[in-house]
């Protein structure tokens, strides 16, 4: 169930009849640049208009408490310890945030919350970075601290590491914190350095296909790339000393040495070296507001995370074939860990309805699902609700 800016407020309004401190967290989409970020690559995210909106304000009675509108409970937290529960589970990804405001020193006043959104679960969209850099960047302003937005996306990504229990990179809390209205972030995941690429639309739109699956493949598969990415890199340093991740390689490299990188590890190197590049041109490529040149790059990430880096499926690859059999989608991929959730859509502003009709017709046809659409807008990162 989706709730509105108003919804949290109105409801803040009801439990505690005083006026909260509003911050606004949004979900991210991620252009180009997929499992590269734990290689030490470029990733191409950018904050959208789906968020979760936190209402805060002191307590009067000392007592601090978080409201979850989605699912209608009251959790009452201990300040002066916080330590992961095993239920609520919601909980953990707000405790572990305020466990890393108490372990760095910063004073924490009792406090009232309430928080709510509507970013689809389930669909890739960092509902969960969402939760953990809203959190923080409204415990951070309630008390005064004012702590640069950098130092608040590694307490939210601390928070998802050790207290959700998710090893998650860096890339979704750092979209969600520091996005920006019609902007892309060009992400080095390494250095954490960014520059903004202007995302010029003009005719076309943003669209999400939801495939409304996720297959239970996604975990295991993940940590098996990992290693298989780790694995080239072992061996490349064998040649190359100055290697340290697949950031450091070129596809020569990779190429030069396929008789060793045997099994699959040759294939996930492949298509990682050609992603990191992929990125840094994408780049140019909106900086020129070449759309059209963009949408390709989107194809051929696609194919090379279906072939090479095989963590799509049927239903992800159905999507993606249906838009590269039009004319009116510039460029179309899967969209996050894989195995389910969005494909990423550029889609010119005249067709969308009709692609969206038409392509859930077939996808129905063919899996008997009904895949959910979303149109996207890339919006400012968390701040205070105006």
């Amino acid at each position: 169930m989706d709730f509105s800016l108003q919804d949290v407020t109105r409801k803040f309004q009801e439990l505690y009849q005083t006026e909260p401190l509003v911050v606004r967290s949004p979900g991210r989409i991620n252009l180009i640049g997929e499992h590269t970020d734990y290689n030490d690559g470029f990733v191409m995210p950018a904050a959208i208009d789906r968020e979760t909106v936190f209402a805060i304000s002191p307590s009067s009675d000392n007592v601090s408490v978080i409201y979850s509108l989605k699912y209608d409970e009251t959790f009452t937290v201990n300040l002066q310890d916080p330590q992961p529960v095993k239920a609520p589970k919601w909980a953990n990804y707000l405790l572990g945030v305020l466990r890393q405001f108490v372990d760095k020193g910063f004073a924490v006043k009792p406090f009232r919350c309430v928080f709510g959104g509507n970013i689809p679960m389930g669909a890739g969209l960092s509902s969960s970075a969402s939760v953990e850099c809203g959190f923080a960047f409204a415990l951070d302003r309630l008390n005064g601290h004012n702590l640069p937005k950098n130092d608040l996306i590694l307490m939210a990504q601390w928070s998802e590491h050790h207290f959700v229990g998710v090893k998650c990179g860096i890339m979704d809390q750092f979209a969600s914190m520091m996005g920006a209205e019609d902007q892309v972030i060009v992400l080095d995941c390494r250095s954490l350095e960014y520059h903004y690429s202007p995302l010029a639309l003009k005719d076309y739109t943003l669209v999400l296909c939801d495939t409304k699956v996720k297959h239970s493949l996604v975990d295991s598969e993940y940590n098996t790339r990992r290693a298989e990415c780790e694995r080239g890199v072992a061996i490349l340093q064998q040649h190359y000393p100055a290697v340290k991740s697949l950031r450091d390689v070129t596809e020569d490299m990779v190429r030069a040495h396929a008789a060793e990188l045997t099994g699959k590890v040759f294939d996930r190197c492949l298509y990682v070296v050609q992603e990191i590049a992929r990125v840094q041109e994408a780049s140019q490529d909106l900086e020129k507001h070449n759309l059209t040149a963009f949408g390709r790059k989107m194809y051929e990430t696609h194919d090379g995370l279906s072939r090479l880096y095989e963590v799509s499926c049927r239903e992800l690859d159905f999507l993606v074939e249906q838009a590269r059999a039009t004319d009116v989608v510039a460029g179309a991929r899967m969209m996050g860990g894989g195995f389910g959730g969005c494909t990423i859509n550029l889609i010119r502003n005249e067709a969308v309805d009709s692609f969206v009709a038409t392509t859930k017709e077939a996808y129905h046809k063919t899996f008997g699902i009904d895949m959910e659409a979303y149109i996207v807008h890339v919006k400012e990162g968390t701040g205070v609700a105006h």
